[in-house]
């Protein structure tokens, strides 16, 4: 059985604007052990599929319209705010984007990384304080007895983001959500957090959700991916089949973003247009409007994602019928 089994999930913000169909349709499972990537550009609802699992998403005006996420045999979806706070934080970690305005500017760093021990009541205060100096050390925090009891604006912000995984962690959860945990670092600080996570991942045989923007990043560190668009799922499948076989014009157009994959002396390549406006109906593919292939065709009916071989699946309806080849 799947750790994380995500199916036909819907999160809409309802706004003066019109709803805002930011998450619609998506569906995918997460194995024990395994490291999953989401991609796609900002916006594209990675992190708010993210969010509705640790019902994180703030109500009105976003709500969850429809889905199930069976974690372990439980529906989070379902499951009441007094039900997920004794799942959140212990059997489910995240790393946010930003550990500046997720740690506590008021709270010493020790405090904030007993925390969650003594909420779930895992251990007494004392063994606690053990545990946080440990998993200091562990993270590769220097001088570690000594900085504990810093207070989070006295760390660099490598060092901040080691905090933040060390209070993830704390708790040897069995599912860990990362986004975008290495967003604003430097390359080198940057190789040594997804180190230390796969590290901790490994010693602790725990799943990984890894959100990121960074295709360069996730192809070294991710099992398998799924690239998002407008809301949805627009191909999955194997690190290796994603970005070797790309079989959808808007992943082939993501890579081909890549800076360093480009050649020297040429502009940039970009994405030309916009992403669509998600408070409307969408008729057809979602890219359809940005994409050299596209015809007429591709903007009329439903289109979902289809099978093209073992594990790896496309939305892209001429590359569906064998019309179109993807980087050929």
């Amino acid at each position: 059985m799947s750790l994380l089994k995500v199916n036909d999930l819907k999160t809409w913000f309802h706004t003066r604007s019109g709803v805002v169909r930011a998450v619609n349709g998506v569906s995918f499972s997460l194995e024990k052990g395994e490291t999953l990537g989401i991609v796609g550009e900002s916006g594209s609802g990675k992190s708010v599929a993210c969010y509705s699992l640790m019902g994180l998403v703030p109500k009105p005006p976003g709500r969850i319209e429809s889905g199930t996420a069976h974690f372990d045999g439980q529906d989070l979806l379902s499951l009441s705010e007094n039900q997920l706070n004794q799942i959140r934080g212990k059997r489910i970690s995240m790393i946010f984007q930003d550990p500046m305005t997720s740690l506590n500017p008021y709270l010493r760093v020790e405090d904030q990384l007993i925390e969650p021990l003594l909420v779930h009541g895992m251990t007494d205060k004392a063994t606690a304080r053990k545990k946080a100096l440990n998993m200091l050390e562990q993270v590769g925090i220097q001088g570690a007895a000594n900085r504990i009891r810093m207070y989070p604006h006295e760390f660099s912000g490598g060092m901040r983001q080691r905090v933040m995984i060390a209070m993830a962690l704390i708790t040897e959860p069995d599912l860990l959500i990362a986004d975008e945990p290495t967003t604003a670092l430097d390359v080198t600080v940057q190789a040594q957090i997804l180190e230390l996570i796969k590290e901790m991942q490994q010693r602790m045989h725990m799943g990984v959700l890894f959100i990121s923007h960074d295709l360069g990043v996730v192809a070294g560190f991710c099992d398998r991916v799924n690239v998002m668009y407008a809301g949805r799922i627009v191909e999955s499948g194997s690190t290796h089949s994603i970005y070797y076989k790309p079989s959808h014009p808007y992943n082939e157009a993501l890579q081909q973003s890549i800076p360093a994959l480009q050649p020297k002396g040429k502009e940039l390549f970009t994405i030309e247009g916009q992403p669509p406006d998600l408070t409307r109906p969408l008729n057809g593919c979602s890219f359809a409007e940005r994409c050299v292939h596209a015809q007429d065709e591709c903007r009329r009916g439903e289109i979902s994602l289809k099978r093209l071989n073992e594990g790896h699946y496309t939305s892209c309806r001429r590359v569906q019928e064998g019309d179109l080849k993807i980087g050929v």
